[in-house]
């Protein structure tokens, strides 16, 4: 397998003529969200669109257990102290809807990608709605009520198709066959972008460290973010760099 493998990364042109960026993760990943948010800011301040094939990165699945709210918490507090832009706030619900799993919303936006529900458009749509719902408003994005609310938001998704294909069970065996495929030794982690052409490149811009281990009661220290990848990448896929 390469980093152009069919497997790894979307080498077809998206609907227009758009050049495809594929992008491994979870979306209870605070790194993830941070790359696409730059992502996704750069190609509307550029004018170069893009758009956005999302794969399953499902951490839960490869730790055997659901991330622990206390990483995400320190994650979330170093990026958006040194990127407020983002918009993050701490969770404020009740400490019991905090979500126990991401499957079920990974599974969503692998659903969405049906052209029955939307196609790629619908499912990046669906899950800025989730990354939105879970950072910014605290939200319980594992619940299925949720998820289908938030897809009556979304522009270019039929949310009465995709409650039928979760009721179906779509979307499950994508994940599972895209864990089967990060566990190989081109996937690195959460987030990992691939482009045609042999681009790949794992949590981007990022320098960070840890003081300790998350279980030892280590901090992540933040130390820089350089977000020039965000417009290379773009420059690069529509071919203008």
């Amino acid at each position: 397998m390469t980093s152009d493998d069919p497997a790894l990364v979307n080498i077809e042109p998206g609907e227009g003529g758009r050049p495809v960026v594929t992008v491994w993760s979870d979306v209870g990943c605070p790194w993830a969200a941070l790359a696409l948010h730059t992502l996704r800011a750069a190609s509307a301040r550029l004018e170069l669109p893009v758009l956005i094939d999302h794969r399953a990165f499902p951490l839960e699945l490869f730790n055997r257990e659901s991330t622990p709210k206390f990483i995400v918490d320190v994650e979330l507090a170093a990026i958006a102290a040194r990127r407020p832009e983002v918009g993050w706030r701490r969770w404020s619900a009740p400490e019991w809807t905090y979500p126990s799993s991401m499957l079920p919303a990974l599974e969503a936006v692998q659903a969405a990608k049906s052209p029955a529900v939307g196609g790629l458009r619908a499912s990046d749509e669906l899950d800025i709605a989730l990354r939105r719902a879970f950072y910014t408003e605290s939200r319980s994005v594992g619940v299925h009520a949720v998820i289908l609310e938030l897809a009556e938001g979304c522009e270019h998704l039929d949310a009465d198709a995709l409650a039928k294909a979760l009721r179906a069970g779509e979307g499950r065996s994508e994940v599972y066959g895209q864990w089967d495929i990060a566990q190989g030794p081109h996937v690195q982690g959460s987030p990992h972008l691939f482009a045609p052409g042999g681009y790949a490149v794992h949590n981007p811009g990022v320098t960070c460290r840890w003081t300790d281990s998350p279980e030892n009661g280590g901090f992540p220290l933040f130390e820089a973010y350089d977000e020039s990848w965000a417009e290379e990448l773009l420059r690069r896929v529509h071919g203008a760099g």
